[in-house]
């Protein structure tokens, strides 16, 4: 079964591309600024003319977004005319290519502001009057109307947790974190005890992977196995490029914890995330080590 891509040069689209290869699974792809090749080719998903791309019958997974919330902030009905007007139109043309499924990119961020101590699990009532991103918003919005309006035979919603992996830009805490461990010998950090799920880039590839053929309406957190503290990312990177770094804490009191497990995954897609932070880090390592 062919799988068909948005933003196929985001950096999850490039390491799905590179999966779907070593398996031998067909993909092609669109994004607004792809270099026209075999696989992947430059198009807008707000264009009325986008079922022609899709092969019939396919898998859609549809990650195509403005992501980073500053330009949401920044441009918010752009952001609300790619993120949702252009998610309509990937179904619209879904439905008329027949699709399979539609394999939908959110984000833990949908779940709003969380207490240090909850955990945020795919039956939670999100009150979006709550909300204070505007990237959550699109995507909450998206999650509705996918719920409500989509004719497909699968819609599988994936809320990532914060990604990591071999990338130059736009990096995460965990990317930023080994950076500095390379060269700095103090790091300043809010609090030490502040947490993500953070996950390998190839964990949420295996988990979108996982997920095809599925039926209906569904919802999965992709997230790492548990919560892993900006101290430990620190600690963990200095040992791994052989150093000492201090950490310096700004506000060691107020920690910011977010928890969005991930066991409905691993039960129902039967997946499992295979990088730990040591494992992670020492891949980052071997691509830092080449750039």
């Amino acid at each position: 079964m062919s799988i068909f891509l948005t933003g196929s040069e985001s950096f999850i689209g490039r390491a799905l591309i590179a999966r779907c290869k070593l398996l031998g699974i067909p993909v092609v792809g669109v994004d607004s600024v792809a270099p026209n090749s075999d696989v992947s080719k430059m198009f807008d998903i707000r264009d009325p003319a986008l079922a022609d791309m899709i092969p019939e019958g396919a898998t859609v997974v549809h990650l195509a977004a403005i992501s980073r919330d500053p330009d949401c902030r920044s441009d918010p009905r752009g952001a609300f005319d790619i993120n949702v007007q252009g998610t309509f139109n990937v179904v619209s043309a879904a439905q008329k290519k027949n699709a399979s499924q539609l394999v939908f990119a959110s984000s833990e961020w949908v779940y709003g502001d969380v207490r240090n101590d909850e955990v945020q699990l795919e039956d939670r009532v999100i009150d979006i009057t709550a909300m204070k991103s505007e990237y959550a918003i699109t995507k909450i919005v998206s999650e509705q109307a996918l719920r409500l309006g989509c004719t497909l035979p699968a819609v599988t919603v994936l809320r990532f947790g914060i990604v990591y992996g071999p990338r130059v830009a736009n990096w995460s805490a965990v990317e930023n974190l080994f950076n500095a461990a390379r060269k700095a010998d103090e790091i300043k950090i809010g609090s030490a005890h502040t947490a993500r799920r953070f996950i390998h880039v190839e964990d949420i590839i295996s988990g979108i992977l996982a997920c095809r053929g599925r039926s209906g309406f569904e919802i999965f957190n992709l997230s790492g196995d548990k919560p892993i503290s900006l101290g430990a990312v620190v600690k963990t990177s200095a040992e791994v490029w052989g150093r000492a770094v201090r950490i310096i804490e700004i506000n060691p009191a107020q920690p910011s914890i977010r928890n969005p497990d991930n066991a409905k995954a691993r039960t129902n897609l039967g997946w499992n995330p295979e990088f730990d932070l040591l494992s992670g880090l020492m891949d980052l390592k071997k691509f830092f080590e080449k750039t």
